[in-house]
């Protein structure tokens, strides 16, 4: 009896080894795949752009060593000043439906939670939505605190004045940003938002792959518009200086929330129906109307997006966001490390400014998209 108690506990401990050992590190390396890899050439004025910079990101949800560079995932330090990104914007995934598709999920199912267990994460986040998104802003903040000055969190429009100055001296360092997707993590709870304001995040998309109580999502069941308490919502978020994000929102919210806001807006990771018509792209009116409130839209690398994995396809939608509302009105939402393959990793972007001028698009027009308009665009609307 003894003898198999020992042997019990020998398999036990193997599966946990082998579980928490590997597993998280093999869902990252198989959800996050870069099909091109190693040096890129690079445009004889790449590493001159003053500002590159990109809308979404989903590196904070995995386990990974954010100063070490892997062979693997999109996004970490070293690869983000060899790529010369000035400045990338974390964004928090905090729930996940299984057999996530964009067409119809509900929310009765929690792939993160499963996650964050597997990564040891702390026991709160296997249970609480608003816990383990506050742990992420956390990560983000303590990432800069540890990188002996390589890489710095803005929060505010001065801190980004600051950087803006700092960086014409040196690309030897980086900057990144806090933003949300989906607002279910408030957990229903309006006076939530503070705390995550004081954390540094400052967009926030209202839906992600469900529904929720502030609005509907283009993948939800019901894909309904702003609730009540979504228009209390998007007041608040305007009050203290926190974009919203119409990215994985509704057709009804779209709509609704440039109805009833009158501010910018932005959509951090997308495509666009006139050349990959979808769910989950948007349309010429929303188009139009996203101008008018002088918003900001990113496309995307993914196959959903831009129908296509390669730079070439992500140039296409951007010259036609350019074409409709200006080309200072769009700029790059990859939404790497977001369980997406894509052809090339951060350090690939050359490849995406080879693919722009081969659009028409002149240097300065390329440096808006590459970083320019995104720059200004949080120079307009962070807080002081």
């Amino acid at each position: 009896m003894k003898k198999l108690i020992k042997i019990t506990l020998f398999i036990l401990v193997a599966i946990a080894i082998v579980f928490f050992g590997f597993v998280p590190q093999y869902i990252d390396k198989s959800m996050n795949k870069v099909a091109l890899k190693g040096d890129f050439s690079k445009n004889s004025y790449y590493d001159s752009i003053p500002f590159i910079a990109d809308l979404h990101c989903d590196a904070l949800l995995w386990d990974r060593n954010f100063f070490k560079k892997h062979d693997y995932g999109h996004v970490d330090l070293p690869r983000m000043i060899e790529g010369n990104m000035a400045f990338q914007v974390f964004t928090i995934v905090s729930k996940t439906p299984r057999g996530i598709n964009i067409e119809k999920n509900d929310d009765h199912t929690d792939q993160v939670a499963l996650l964050s267990f597997a990564q040891l994460r702390n026991p709160a986040d296997w249970f609480s939505v608003k816990t383990r998104a506050l742990h992420q802003c956390e990560d983000l903040h303590n990432f800069a605190k540890n990188s002996d000055g390589k890489f710095r969190v803005i929060t505010n429009k001065k801190e980004l004045q600051q950087y803006i100055s700092d960086r014409q001296k040196s690309h030897a360092f980086t900057a990144g940003m806090l933003g949300i997707e989906g607002a279910h993590c408030l957990e229903n709870d309006l006076n939530n938002l503070d705390e995550f304001s004081k954390a540094g995040v400052r967009y926030i998309g209202l839906t992600h792959f469900f529904d929720n109580d502030w609005a509907g999502s283009a993948h939800g069941m019901k894909k309904g518009g702003l609730t009540e308490k979504g228009k209390q919502l998007i007041k608040k978020m305007t009050d203290l200086h926190i974009t919203i994000d119409l990215a994985h929102a509704s057709q009804k919210t779209i709509s609704d929330v440039l109805k009833y806001h009158n501010g910018p807006v932005l959509v951090s990771h997308t495509g666009i129906k006139g050349v990959c018509d979808n769910n989950r792209n948007l349309s010429d009116e929303q188009l139009i109307e996203i101008g008018k409130h002088n918003g900001l839209v990113g496309i995307g690398l993914w196959e959903t997006a831009v129908c296509g994995t390669d730079a070439a396809a992500t140039a296409k939608s951007i010259r036609y966001v350019a074409d409709k509302i200006g080309v200072d009105k769009v700029g790059l939402g990859s939404d790497f490390d977001g369980a997406i393959g894509t052809h090339f990793d951060v350090t690939g972007l050359p490849l995406i400014v080879t693919a722009l001028e081969k659009e028409g698009f002149t240097k300065s027009d390329i440096e808006k998209i590459m970083g320019g308009n995104i720059r200004d665009f949080f120079l307009r609307n962070l807080p002081d």
